[in-house]
């Protein structure tokens, strides 16, 4: 052998055992941890060749506006919707910045909990396609096809064989469906066969995640930001591609080659203005300071999480420190801080993250603290102390912040936002090509959700021309697991109001049903106070959102299924039909007023009478003469 292929042969070997002691290590690190981090890789870290490639992308291509459900407290979770297949089948995702593979059940899973939406069938897609057995993949068995496996720290599972099919990102995104890998998954366990979303879509670094994947195919530049609503309010928005950095957006360095996970130079902590003093390397330990959207609450190093907390509490002498809802967990908790989430501003103070550049991230109250269930006006705080030297930052950490996670230039920027604004801001202009799928003048819609896929075009719905809608009415029916549990009515109508991007007095409850642990709900969406119809646009959007089984509430209320819904047009009246009721009003009045007319001049009348023919009994009368008797009478007497 020459001695260039010998120095070939021995630079490869040395490369392939550092990457396997890598990944070694990941397993052990994660397996100490507490903190939900995969613990098994089926693909080595990205290459630095991977990087290179990747920074020449210098266009600007399309990118994928997604909106977000649920919300971080009341489900642990973001999901996000994703079709698969021709036809495609639609799922809701967990959004997963610390997980690199996309998997859902099929329905060849044997051991699958039961989720919000019917199991993947490839065998009614046209596009789908397994991933043969090959050197880059573990294989089953047989050695035929590709299989994958997840184990999460808090005990649960995933495994299942790799496939391939056309994905679809919605009605929002400018990207085109995409041929991507995914998990068809045969068996789960633990939380991922409880949760009710149905599976998880991998943000993460690594040739599986679907970010990797649509960056490979040069579709997306190496770039996706991901919006989390505030406290309370839920959803969001995620962008799969690049942005523009918005004005006033705060970035901190973020090393690839530090871990697999998205980390942050994290240097110093402040509290109400004041530094703590912390060594900054008690936020380099192990993995250093991740950001882990997939992670609901803080963990910090106990030296870090002991100075936060007692610089917090030195800052709210007001309030009265209570236990936690659970008194399985010693939650940190205090009350008295007002009822309303507004409220809480004037009595915690922020906290800001310094990172290397000396640039700093605000934390407002409601990115560290979670609300007491039991007491009014109380709030606990969502940092916790972690058992090993790794900083976590989950979701609640950027709840009302645009994170984008610049892959391609190593770095993550922040900036605080409304959420929900941004989505708007982000969804379709109005002026965009109109669907076709007309409703018949003088009609009612009716649909009924089915569990069948969605159509790949699915339309909006669209009215020709100018239209009155007067009122939207819809049935769901609600599933709790405990009967003696009555879901909160008024929470849902907001819920409901949120999602549907309407104003909660809108939202009116019609009717309840109930049966046992289930409750048919109708409910009725009606114009603004100042308004006698539903806007056009706002009518098609929520008839769209209904017409394609979109709406989401929150897995607080239970499993719900949308039964029907009904969009009733107001047809202009006449004038006639208008003032009707006005001169009706007006002719009943002024017959009344006729009659009582009439009836006082009758009696007035009769008083006038009366008093012509009256005379005193004092009075003295007229004396007449006797009329002589006729000859007749006078013979006769």
């Amino acid at each position: 052998m020459d001695l260039p292929s010998l120095l070939f042969l021995i630079l490869f070997t040395l490369s392939l055992f550092s990457d396997l002691t890598a990944a070694d290590k990941a397993l052990d690190l994660a397996a100490e941890s507490g903190m939900i981090f995969p613990l098994s890789y089926s693909s080595l870290p990205p290459r630095v060749e991977d990087f290179r490639r990747r920074r020449l992308h210098q266009s600007q291509l399309p990118n994928a506006h997604m909106k977000l459900y649920d919300d971080l407290l009341a489900n642990g979770y973001y999901t996000t919707r994703l079709l698969i297949g021709t036809p495609p089948q639609e799922f809701a995702l967990i959004v997963d910045t610390g997980s690199t593979v996309t998997y859902v059940p099929c329905s060849t899973c044997k051991h699958c909990g039961k989720h919000q939406d019917p199991k993947f069938q490839p065998e009614l897609s046209t596009t789908y396609e397994a991933v043969k057995c090959n050197p880059d993949c573990n294989c089953d068995d047989d050695g035929k096809l590709c299989i994958y496996e997840r184990r999460y720290a808090e005990m649960s599972s995933s495994s299942g064989v790799l496939s391939e099919d056309l994905m679809s990102f919605g009605n929002e995104s400018q990207l085109s469906p995409q041929r991507a890998v995914f998990g068809c998954e045969n068996a789960e366990t633990g939380d991922l066969f409880s949760q009710r979303a149905d599976g998880i879509m991998g943000l993460g670094r690594g040739k599986l995640s679907i970010v990797d994947q649509l960056v490979d195919k040069g579709v997306i530049d190496d770039s996706f930001s991901l919006c989390y609503g505030g406290m309370e309010v839920g959803g969001g928005a995620m962008v799969l591609g690049k942005i523009s950095p918005p004005a006033g957006m705060v970035f901190a360095r973020s090393d690839p080659f530090r871990s697999p996970y998205y980390n942050i130079d994290l240097k110093q902590m402040h509290v109400a203005g004041k530094s703590l003093k912390l060594n900054p390397k008690v936020f380099n330990g192990k993995h250093g300071t991740v950001l882990d959207s997939g992670t609901t609450y803080a963990y910090f190093p106990k030296e870090a999480f002991n100075a936060i907390k007692d610089a917090v509490i030195k800052e709210i002498p007001s309030l009265k420190r209570i236990h936690g809802p659970d008194p399985n967990y010693d939650d940190i908790c205090f009350s008295g801080a007002g009822r309303e989430v507004a409220e809480i501003h004037n009595f915690f103070p922020e906290i800001a993250m310094e990172f290397g550049n000396h640039q700093k991230l605000i934390l407002s109250p409601e990115n560290y603290l979670f609300r007491h269930t039991k007491v009014r006006g109380a709030y606990c705080l969502g940092i916790f102390p972690d058992r090993d030297s790794t900083t976590l930052l989950g979701g609640i950490v950027v709840r009302n912040t645009l994170v984008t996670y610049d892959r391609e230039n190593d770095k993550l920027g922040f900036l605080k936002t409304n959420c929900s604004d941004l989505w708007r801001r982000l969804a379709s202009p109005p002026d965009s090509p109109a669907p076709t799928s007309p409703v018949t003048q003088n009609k009612s819609s009716h649909i009924s959700p089915s569990p069948s896929p969605v159509s790949s075009e699915s339309p909006t719905v669209d009215l020709p021309g100018v239209f009155r809608i007067g009122v939207i009415t819809f049935e769901v029916l609600i599933s709790v697991n405990n009967s003696s549990m009555k879901p909160n009515f008024s929470e849902m109508a907001d819920f409901i109001a949120h999602e549907l991007e309407i104003q909660s007095s809108q939202v009116r409850l019609l009717s309840i049903k109930t049966s046992g642990n289930e409750y048919r709900l109708k409910w009725g969406i009606y114009p603004p106070q100042s308004s006698e119809y539903i806007s056009n646009n706002t009518a098609v959007n929520i008839m769209s959102l209904l017409k394609e089984n979109k709406l989401r509430l929150p897995g607080q209320f239970g499993s719900y299924k949308l039964l029907e819904w009904k969009a009733e047009q107001k047809r202009k009246q006449s004038w006639w039909e208008k003032h009707l009721l006005g001169v009706v009003g007006g002719v009943m009045i002024s017959l009344l007023v006729t009659s009582v007319m009439v009836k006082l001049a009758l009696v007035w009348r009769r008083r006038q009478q009366e008093e012509a023919t009256y005379e005193p009994v004092s009075a003295a009368v007229k004396e007449q003469e006797l009329q002589p008797l006729s000859s007749s009478e006078t013979s006769n007497a």
